[in-house]
């Protein structure tokens, strides 16, 4: 059967050529097409590539629509996005052709078992509905009839036997169910003789599929005529229900276990029908558990659930880690720990947002966005390391902007996080927080969280205990945290969240240097069987998903490759790559020289104001240099070709299109003089920068009225992915506000020595022998040249 989630390839090359014409004959082409395909980071192709398609008019067969349909179908495209673009290039000869190719090839009547006297003739019907152009073929067990290619088979004299028929439709077929034909014999018609007064079976109503949330009741009813009156027996995954023998089926509260294929056996003393079979999809909600009722009342325990049977609408995690802070200790872990879990999550299919050094408005902004990326089931991770500190229950992310004696004012509360990720109806909510809990004396107010839902799905993993520190590890110029070190190891396992963490802490609860001084903590009240690595079941409401995807892709749109072509024949190519969402890396390499020039280069500067830009560290001969611990392009690179790496951090903070100067810089063969030839490249707005996070926001001065605006940002106008929303989505609740404010907070200053001693820096108090151990530890490596050298404890940090 036809499906969204198939891909290209599905398609015959009959479809293929017919989809090609159309977009080679038409306003709506091929080019148009290739543009709209970009939404998806995947599907954004070279200039060359695009000159490959616009070449193929050069050969007498060539076709640029049917090579562009090549390349979608290479980076598996699928038949549901494909549709997508051509609605959005409104090139409806395309849509219904392929939406009529995209019909399900669905049976709606089975050829039925019969029995007929020896000699008899018998007609078996399949009749189906589906896309243009299905054709029949009918079999006797496994032996094709020959000719046999219409809905009817006329069998005549009626040979005894299993009867099935396939109905075609390019690459896609259905299979009919099997019908039985006995043939009736003199010895045995005095008993199997049908009486005058017997009708045949017929059914009356069908069941219907359904779409449903945890909780809700699901109703399926088979109704049915015959003499004898009809019996009834239900299936569910062709596994038939104890109990459910009427011809209605009630579940009052449906589980994730119920989900699945449902039909219905009617049958009396001479004849046997099934009804159809339909599909019920079950979503993520906080119901565990359920039973079968049937019309009278009775009530059968429904299949237990298993370990994969629940599944998430989406996976999004937010990744958050601070490092140097303008008042604070500047810690080393963050920037390994939070590229590493990064690159586990995407291997569980999470959409992660990874971002480094935020000031508190950047933190805020932040989570606002990451909002925006959740909805009803969706499987949300946040994660944060860095300062921190808990008071009375409350826990608080110190951003890299705060003051020397801060307080809640100037930090992001996870719990109030939580009340509106809870808003969201997620299907799980994971915090993990890698920062200290310590009390913070500068704060003495107890906050009190507004009221949160019931729900069964919250687990909090601390890196630490209450009032205590979490420590990170030294390896040359990297860091791990412990509470990682440890966690990266269980990450993938295919087990409940909570007995992931369980594990975890039990690993660092055996590490020697850790035991008495940190230790995991958790908190859950998940009830469910959930995983990180539990399969994502897309939503029936396509609106969401295809916003969420859009969301995300905003914030992680790279520049394209480009080749400059200077006026002295020299031609550099620049390359783009992401660190992080807010770290992108550049590179410039020479492709071709002419042969009168000797040496060039080309090195970058005069870069948009906005980025962090260390200029000592930019045109690096290698990425180290350029200050990047953790991705190697060495490898993509050849290694003959001279290239230069320059690293841009802070992005959020870039205001406009970030622009910079190409300077080549190159000497004639038999000549001195080095000329230079400069040109200026504007590249838009990439990774997160699309966001424009940077744009003024007013700032509360308590924290509830942060909790109240945090709660009124739920679709920011000032996203550019929430303006083009609004006209999209009129339903959802839009509001924002602005403020000209250039600076909230305070200079750090200390009127006395009181003052001083109120700084949150907490104390050290870990024995001697602890800082000098020099016992090593496994690790998985980070991809990089040093990778393989053991992690050390040398000089433990709190945070």
């Amino acid at each position: 059967m036809a499906d969204g989630k198939l891909g290209l390839e599905t398609l015959s090359e009959d479809v293929l050529n017919k989809l090609a014409e159309m977009l080679d004959n038409s306003n709506c082409s091929w080019r148009q097409l290739a543009e709209a395909v970009k939404e998806q980071p995947q599907f954004c192709y070279s200039e060359k590539e695009m000159t490959s398609c616009s070449l193929q008019v050069l050969n007498a067969r060539g076709s640029p629509g049917r090579y562009l349909l090549t390349l979608l179908a290479d980076r598996k495209c699928t038949l549901a996005y494909l549709l997508q673009c051509l609605r959005k290039i409104e090139h409806h000869g395309a849509v219904n052709f392929l939406t009529a190719y995209m019909l399900p090839i669905e049976i709606t009547t089975n050829p039925q078992n019969v029995q007929v006297p020896k000699g008899s003739s018998v007609t078996l019907s399949c009749i189906a509905k589906g896309p243009p152009g299905l054709s029949y073929q009918w079999f006797r067990k496994e032996d094709e009839l020959p000719g046999a290619n219409l809905p009817d088979l006329i069998l005549n004299p009626a040979q005894e036997g299993a009867y099935i028929c396939r109905v075609n439709a390019g690459e896609m077929y259905a299979f009919s169910a099997w019908a039985h034909v006995r043939l009736l014999r003199s010895a045995d018609s005095g008993s199997v003789n049908f009486p005058s007064s017997v009708s045949g079976l017929c059914i009356t109503q069908q069941p219907k599929a359904h779409v449903l949330s945890e909780g809700d009741a699901l109703h399926l009813e088979c109704s049915a005529q015959g003499n004898p009156p009809p019996q009834f027996q239900w299936y569910h995954n062709k596994q038939p229900f104890q109990n459910a023998t009427r011809q209605i089926i009630k579940i009052p509260c449906v589980t994730t276990a119920d989900r699945g294929i449902y039909s219905c056996r009617v049958y009396n003393l001479y004849h046997e029908m099934w009804s159809e079979n339909v599909q019920v999809e079950i979503g993520p909600g906080s119901c565990t558990g359920g039973y079968w009722e049937t019309d009278d009342g009775h009530k059968a325990s429904s299949l237990p659930r298993q370990m994969g049977d629940l599944y998430a609408t989406d996976k999004v995690a937010l990744l958050m880690g601070n490092m140097n802070y303008a008042h604070h200790r500047e810690l080393r872990a963050p920037m390994a720990d939070v590229y590493e879990l990064s690159n586990l999550l995407r291997q569980l299919d999470f959409k992660v947002v990874s971002l480094l050094d935020l000031n508190r408005h950047e933190m805020h902004r932040a989570v606002c966005e990451f909002l925006l990326l959740l909805g009803r089931g969706v499987y949300g991770l946040l994660y944060y390391a860095g300062h921190g500190y808990e008071n009375y229950g409350n826990s608080f992310m110190v951003p890299i902007d705060a003051p020397a004696s801060y307080t809640s004012d100037h930090c992001l509360w996870v719990q109030d996080v939580l009340q509106r990720m809870q808003e969201r109806q997620t299907g799980l909510n994971v915090f993990l927080l890698d920062m200290c809990r310590k009390r913070n004396l500068n704060d003495d107010i107890i906050q009190q969280p507004g009221p949160l839902k019931v729900t069964a799905n919250i687990v909090f993993g601390y890196a630490t205990c209450v009032d205590a520190e979490a420590f990170e590890v030294n390896k040359d110029d990297l860091s791990n945290g412990i509470f990682m070190s440890f966690l990266k190891k269980r990450l993938m396992e295919q087990e409940k969240v909570t007995v992931m963490l369980d594990r975890v802490a039990e690993d660092m609860g055996r590490y020697e240097l850790t035991r008495g001084r940190q230790a995991l903590e958790l908190r859950s009240n998940l009830s469910e069987r959930r995983t990180l690595t539990d399969r994502i079941q897309a939503p029936d409401c396509p609106v969401m998903a295809s916003t969420r995807n859009l969301q995300w892709s905003i914030a992680h749109a790279l520049p394209e490759s480009r080749v400059l072509q200077f006026d002295c024949g020299v031609k550099v190519q620049l390359g783009f790559a992401a660190e992080f969402s807010n770290i992108m890396i550049i590179y410039t390499r020479i492709l071709e020289t002419p042969p009168d020039i000797s040496t060039c280069s080309a090195q970058l500067s005069d870069f948009t104001e906005g980025p962090e830009i260390d200029l000592k560290h930019t045109n690096q001969a290698s990425l180290r240099d350029a200050g990047s611990l953790l991705l190697v392009m060495d490898d993509l690179l050849p290694q003959e070709q001279p290239r230069l790496f320059t690293r841009l951090c802070a992005l959020q903070r870039l205001k406009s299109e970030l622009s910079f100067t190409v300077c080549l810089h190159y000497q004639y063969i038999h000549l001195d003089e080095e000329v230079q030839e400069r040109r200026i490249i504007t590249v838009g707005k990439p990774l997160v920068s699309k966001l424009n996070l940077h744009e003024p926001q007013r700032f509360p001065t308590s924290l509830a009225s942060f909790s109240s605006d945090l709660q009124s940002v739920n679709m920011p106008t000032y996203s550019s992915f929430a303006q083009d929303l609004q006209t999209s989505l009129p339903s959802l609740d839009v509001s924002y506000t602005e403020s000209a404010d250039s600076c909230f907070y305070p200079q750090a200053g200390f009127s006395s020595a009181s003052d001083l001693k109120r700084r949150n820096e907490p104390e050290e108090n870990i024995s001697p022998e602890f800082l000098t151990s020099e016992e090593a530890r496994e690790s998985k490596s980070f991809t990089h040249t040093s990778a393989d050298k053991p992690f050390k404890f040398s000089n433990f940090h709190s945070f």
